[in-house]
């Protein structure tokens, strides 16, 4: 980005890290929120261990809270040190990832920032996977809806699912939990807004987690009809590689090894 910050509605910013590649995309979003008028702010995934990073997100406000959305590197490896700059607990579903703080728990409301977070258990990219859900008030009386969505949704492509500590079928709940959150808690003319861990922000919640379990509705369809194919053709019960081969053959070679990652979790949802 030509600025380091870019603002989202009235009590976002978005700060994009310096780590681009096949798994992250153009960087990990590091996300500082603080309703008008507070002092304090909360640091939502503080990203990769880049001090220069690093510094400028403890230099955005008196930070009283730093939330994780999961155990990726990409996404907790700054945290202990940003822990350290600002003395801000650090919270995380699991304990390993939480510095001079308690691990979060699905429902949990915080109070931060001047704003109130709901925590969403929402497993499936990992079996540890949150999103953080706020409303506020916008100046001109409107309520302005967000979920932080990591990467259960992100601003383009589709998400990996890292198993075996990652499961299809936790997914699929995860995506029907976040699409009725956004039903339930946005309209047509005011949407719930969806920030997630990598690429652009997305203007609808609800849309884009319906958009996912479309994809993953047709991937699913794949990797049956690919396994049928199979076991006609003779091959016994098909390998991983052998329905990567089959689905996923098109993907580039350096995203081979995530693809394959996404067939094994989907052969052991259709295998029950």
């Amino acid at each position: 980005m030509t600025e380091p910050w870019e603002q989202t509605g009235t009590f976002v910013r978005r700060r994009r890290a310096e780590n681009p590649g096949p798994m992250t995309l153009d960087g990990t979003n590091s996300y500082v929120l603080r309703a008008p008028g507070s002092a304090g702010v909360v640091v939502v995934d503080p990203g990769p261990l880049l001090e220069g990073h690093l510094a400028t997100l403890a230099a955005a406000g008196a930070v009283e809270l730093i939330l994780i959305t999961h155990l990726h590197a990409d996404h907790t490896g700054g945290s202990a040190r940003l822990h350290e700059l600002t003395g801000a607990p650090v919270r995380a579903a699991l304990p390993e990832f939480c510095h001079g703080g308690e691990p979060l728990g699905d429902g949990e409301l915080i109070h931060a920032g001047g704003l109130t977070v709901t925590v969403l258990a929402t497993p499936g990219h990992t079996s540890d996977s949150l999103c953080f859900a706020v409303s506020a008030a916008g100046p001109d009386g409107s309520v302005e809806h967000v979920v932080f969505t990591g990467d259960t949704i992100l601003g383009s492509g589709s998400t990996v699912l890292d198993y075996p500590d990652g499961k299809l079928g936790d997914y699929l709940d995860s995506l029907a939990a976040l699409r009725r959150w956004g039903i339930t808690h946005g309209t047509a003319g005011n949407p719930v807004a969806a920030l997630p861990g990598h690429g652009p922000v997305l203007a609808d919640l609800a849309a884009a987690a319906q958009a996912y379990e479309a994809h993953r509705a047709e991937r699913i369809a794949q990797v049956r009809a690919a396994v049928e194919h199979l076991e006609k053709a003779g091959a016994g019960e098909p390998t991983a590689e052998q329905v990567t081969a089959a689905v996923y053959g098109d993907v580039p070679a350096n995203l081979q090894g995530a693809a394959r990652l996404s067939v094994e979790a989907q052969l052991q949802y259709l295998r029950g």
